[in-house]
């Protein structure tokens, strides 16, 4: 079971070079399998809308999280305590401590195209 990073949706919904990637995850994966930071969901929703994209995310919405089913999770107000210090021990900004300390809970294993996962106990895997 995967946490999608916010850089896999960014992929596709931007078209970007590693989209068919991207896509084909969706593909080889039941969305049962496939989860989502409200981190990411909230970023996604800021990075569109600065790019007066907003019909792009209402259509992400629909389609990715209600349409495929693809659970959205998080952390509670302790569980963010922790991230300074995961930030700190694996030298990840906050949108990666963020994802790193979400897929530690539920035991997932990071989709990414980001590289700083490397340096985690638990790496990543890339599309």
């Amino acid at each position: 079971m995967y946490l999608l990073d916010t850089n896999i949706f960014l992929e596709i919904l931007l078209q970007r070079e590693k989209s068919k990637a991207a896509k084909n995850l969706f593909i080889a994966n039941p969305s049962t399998d496939l989860f989502l930071t409200d981190f990411s969901l909230h970023s996604i929703g800021v990075f569109l809308f600065q790019r007066n994209k907003h019909e792009t995310y209402v259509s992400f919405v629909k389609d990715v999280v209600i349409k495929t089913g693809i659970a959205v999770i998080g952390l509670d107000h302790k569980e963010v305590l922790a991230l300074a210090e995961v930030s700190k021990r694996y030298h990840l900004d906050f949108d990666d401590a963020y994802q790193y300390a979400v897929a530690q809970k539920y035991s997932l294993q990071i989709m990414s195209f980001d590289a700083d996962f490397d340096h985690t106990e638990s790496g990543r895997k890339i599309p």
